[in-house]
């Protein structure tokens, strides 16, 4: 195949996002991107969000890409992230020359910056995702990708608009060992039937109890990293690696900024279990959604909690979800088996995590092995990458990554209503064509959420 240049790279993605068909000559391969030395020959990346999961996210997208530019509202994290592309850069015989911004809309406004990552707190996830594909640039954003079902309907259709290719976080559809796909493919070869029941055991979230109101950190903007949530007062307590807070990495167990648990594992393994279900396309998905089993560390009142000086998701949970072909799956924060996937089915079971499968019909495999393609078919009829290289691979052929925006959005769509229902106590029922909870009006309302000023999403869907 011929060497792809940065200029061909352009020119190309112009086209497929017109709707023109690619040449065929244009090449799938990572190795023009991993061996160029020119800098007009490698692609480019701007960085939005430098903080503690960006140092695995970040320095994977450097082995296709130079990156121009990073940007972060905590200097800290802003001046360390720049020092660690030079670093590398510099290592690799790259320029080092890194810019670096406050705002990631400086990245966006960039026309030599082809590719972002994005590797913020989860609500700001959408509205940087969605600037970024109107900006033109290809993105790779860490999960969970939605605060709200809503904001997942509004990238899907800005995402069909552009024509990008985004890829999402999720790395167990092509890591960890390849257990999830193994996994995947038994079921697919029948090893155990048909499946009846799937529990996910996520593990719960926190409980901080009172945390003081205190000082912002030097070098933080906390009204820009509040973004589109309600202005608050910062809190921190010396307690643990990060403390306990409402701001970086402790952010997860806020419903103001996250899901708590159920967006944060269960994006991995609730995307793992509908995938292998087949519940994750158009028209699929839960129909009933119940709480079995709730506890938060503070009072809610109508889906709302009552008390602002402590972590509010929730710490123990069993969530009972019924999907349109009768599969029944539970969500749970504990289990006998331990952190991963139960799937039981009509002629065994078998148990799968990031490290380990156990159950007989994987020990089975040894006497009676999977087809040779299985897990090729599983994953596309390709042969399984690194997460960040079938994100570029995708870059350059502009077909649709292993871990795709629509069935990020079905299996976020399954988390979400999950705490809907354990925030309300009420079992929702979901319409799976028209996407919309349709047995209560408090639970309707919270597919989506008001913006504070100056920080919404204005697409409409």
């Amino acid at each position: 195949m011929p060497q792809t240049s940065r200029r061909d790279f352009l020119k190309t993605t112009s086209l497929a996002a017109a709707g023109t068909t690619l040449p065929l000559w244009f090449s799938t391969n990572t190795a023009t991107a991993q061996s160029s030395n020119s800098p007009n020959e490698r692609l480019t990346v701007g960085c939005i969000g430098t903080g503690s999961r960006w140092n695995a996210v970040g320095p994977a997208s450097f082995n296709f890409a130079d990156c121009l530019a990073v940007a972060d509202v905590d200097a800290n994290h802003a001046e360390a992230g720049k020092k660690k592309v030079q670093d590398i850069h510099k290592k690799n015989g790259r320029p080092t020359q890194v810019d670096v911004y406050e705002d990631y809309q400086k990245i966006l406004e960039r026309d030599d910056i082809d590719i972002v990552t994005i590797v913020t707190p989860d609500h700001w996830h959408s509205k940087i995702a969605i600037e970024a594909l109107q900006a033109g640039k290809d993105v790779y954003c860490e999960k969970p990708l939605t605060l709200t079902i809503h904001e997942g309907k509004q990238i899907i259709k800005v995402l069909e608009e552009t024509n990008r290719v985004f890829q999402v976080g999720t790395q167990q559809r092509t890591e960890m060992g390849q257990r999830f796909l193994t996994a995947i493919a038994m079921i697919r070869d029948g090893r155990i039937g048909d499946v009846k029941k799937v529990t996910c055991n996520i593990g719960g979230s926190s409980d901080s109890g009172p945390i003081p109101v205190a000082d912002v950190p030097q070098g933080l903007n906390w009204e820009k990293w509040l973004g589109q949530a309600p202005v608050v007062d910062f809190r921190f307590k010396e307690d643990g690696r990060w403390g306990k807070s409402r701001c970086h990495y402790e952010f997860r167990w806020w419903y103001e900024y996250s899901g708590g648990k159920m967006t944060d594992w269960g994006a991995h393994h609730v995307d793992i279990a509908q995938w292998a279900i087949d519940q994750n396309g158009p028209g699929q998905g839960p129909v009933s959604v119940e709480p079995i089993m709730s506890v938060h560390p503070v009072p809610f009142k109508d889906g709302m909690p009552q008390m602002d000086d402590r972590y509010n998701a929730a710490t123990d949970f069993d969530v009972k979800v019924v999907f349109k072909n009768g599969v029944e799956m539970h969500i749970v924060n504990n289990s006998p088996d331990g952190n991963g996937i139960l799937f039981e089915g009509t002629k065994g079971r078998f148990h799968v995590s990031r490290s380990r499968i156990k159950g007989k019909p994987f020990e089975d495999l040894q006497e009676n092995p999977l087809p040779e393609d299985a897990i090729a078919q599983v994953y596309g009829g390709k042969q399984p990458t690194s997460h960040m290289q079938n994100f570029f691979d995708c870059v350059q052929s502009r077909e649709k990554p292993i871990s795709d925006v629509w069935t990020h959005h079905s299996a976020m769509t399954t988390c979400h209503l999950a705490n809907i229902a354990i925030r309300l106590d009420k079992t929702l029922e979901w319409d799976t064509e028209s996407q919309n909870v349709t047995n209560d009006s408090t639970a309707q309302q919270m597919q989506q959420r008001e913006q504070r000023k100056g920080y919404e999403i204005n697409v409409s869907v």
